[in-house]
């Protein structure tokens, strides 16, 4: 019986355009090196390049790692690169507290932003273990 799919080569490549920010690695569940993509540009564009052919094993990986169920990781991490300022990821995955948190203070001044770029695959995986 095969897994279902948790993470997405598409979505990974629509991220890496963004990757100069380190969003794809961050997808990937890597969140030392988004930050480090983060802080130096993809390692001022070399990184980001080279990722270009590391986003397959990356998907592998992260295929292994996290749990599969009703939330979907593709559009929570859409949800919270695109308008996570305003929350509606934390909504999306049940966190309806914190999402109204996240909606009236800017992603907690957008530090909580950073805080779910870290954490937001943990926390899809135990929303889908409950």
């Amino acid at each position: 019986m095969d897994k279902e799919q948790t993470h997405s080569v598409v979505i990974g490549y629509i991220l890496w355009i963004f990757g100069f920010m380190g969003a794809h690695r961050f997808y990937y569940g890597r969140p030392i090196s988004g930050t480090i993509w983060f802080c130096t540009l993809g390692l001022l564009g070399v990184g980001w390049i080279i990722d270009l052919f590391l986003i397959p094993g990356m998907d592998k990986a992260a295929e292994i790692k996290y749990k599969s169920g009703p939330v979907d990781y593709n559009l929570a991490w859409i949800l919270l690169t695109f308008i996570g300022i305003f929350g509606v990821h934390r909504f999306y995955i049940g966190k309806w507290v914190s999402g109204l948190v996240w909606f009236l203070t800017g992603g907690l001044f957008t530090l909580g932003v950073l805080y779910d770029y870290w954490t937001l695959n943990e926390q899809i995986s135990k929303a889908n273990g409950a």
